[in-house]
């Protein structure tokens, strides 16, 4: 059984269709990231799957369960987990007392103490919320979302605001989840992030997949041609290159190329037979980045029905 399925959905906000019939699979023990600038249907998307929001049409399987069902909404409740962009716990609490009384609302949650460990909260388990970072407390928001020891973890730009060093610490933790066979459903702006850590990548706009694949061969990243870029050696004229530039100025030589090999021996070569030097060699291929922007352009989009504080409102009100 996949842990996601979503097979021709569709939402309408009166004139404005959010979500056009999209679908993909989210396959047990996989990370997933969904991409897409605002106004997507990234949001409307999560909501359905979520139970938050009922759909027009289309199938939507969580866990092998419909979300949109009423009578299957406690049976999710205690294997889906959430972490959203906003905590929302009293400032007051100490970190302990806050993920053990989040247990409370679990049949079976995990040991609060390995989890306080898990997201790196260790010397921080006696602190009060209001007296923790920024980063400390995206970790608390995370253990919140794990301590019921989730089948599926829905995370939502889980490391705004860190540093690099926090950033990776996150990264590490969630591979940790995957690893203990969690299923994740990832959202975030950071194209390294998704990089390092999905297994599979979603992109959407205007409310369509518009790609989908692995984070090295989404949009086509291993076939594109390969840019190889190099300092212009002095005195060399353009004619006298073993290659046809398809940029050059003074300072630099840059080349696109199907043929990566062949492209590089004919450069070193010739630069060995001359004694030259290529200073600044670099061979890219697209990234990550560069393929998002190709297939989303630059639609920034319309704001999406529901705001992230909405969400939290109800993932309170689900908690309880």
């Amino acid at each position: 059984m996949s842990a996601l399925v979503v097979d021709g959905l569709r939402k309408r906000y009166r004139d404005h269709e959010a979500v056009a019939g999209i679908g993909f699979t989210v396959e047990q023990g996989e990370i997933v990231a969904l991409l897409g600038p605002n106004g997507a249907g990234k949001t409307t998307t999560l909501e359905i799957l979520e139970g938050f929001r009922s759909r027009d049409a289309g199938r939507v399987e969580v866990l092998g369960r419909d979300p949109g069902d009423r009578a299957e909404r406690r049976w999710l409740r205690e294997r889906v987990g959430l972490v959203l962009q906003d905590i929302a716990v009293e400032p007051h609490l100490r970190v302990r007392e806050t993920i053990a009384r989040s247990a409370g609302y679990y049949p079976a949650p995990r040991d609060v103490d390995e989890v306080i460990e898990l997201v790196g909260l260790g010397e921080k388990r006696d602190a009060k919320v209001k007296d923790l970072s920024g980063g400390q407390k995206r970790r608390l928001d995370l253990a919140l979302g794990v301590i019921g020891d989730p089948k599926l973890l829905f995370l939502d730009e889980p490391t705004t605001g860190f540093d690099p060093t926090a950033r990776r610490g996150a990264w590490e933790v969630v591979r940790s989840l995957r690893d203990l066979g969690t299923t994740v459903v990832l959202t975030t702006h950071y194209m390294d992030e998704a990089q390092a850590l999905a297994d599979q990548i979603v992109v959407l706009n205007a409310g369509r997949v518009v790609a989908q694949g692995t984070p090295e061969t989404i949009g086509g990243r291993d076939t594109a041609r390969t840019r190889i870029r190099f300092a212009r050696p002095d005195g060399v004229a353009p004619e006298e290159l073993p290659v046809v530039p398809t940029e050059i100025d003074e300072t630099s030589v840059t080349l696109e190329v199907d043929d990566a090999t062949g492209a590089l021996h004919r450069l070193t070569g010739w630069a060995l037979e001359r004694g030259t030097s290529l200073h600044r060699l670099t061979v890219e291929q697209p990234t990550l980045e560069d393929v998002y922007l190709s297939l989303t352009g630059d639609a920034a989009g319309r704001p999406e029905a529901a705001s992230t504080q909405r969400r939290q409102r109800r993932r309170n009100r689900r908690a309880a």
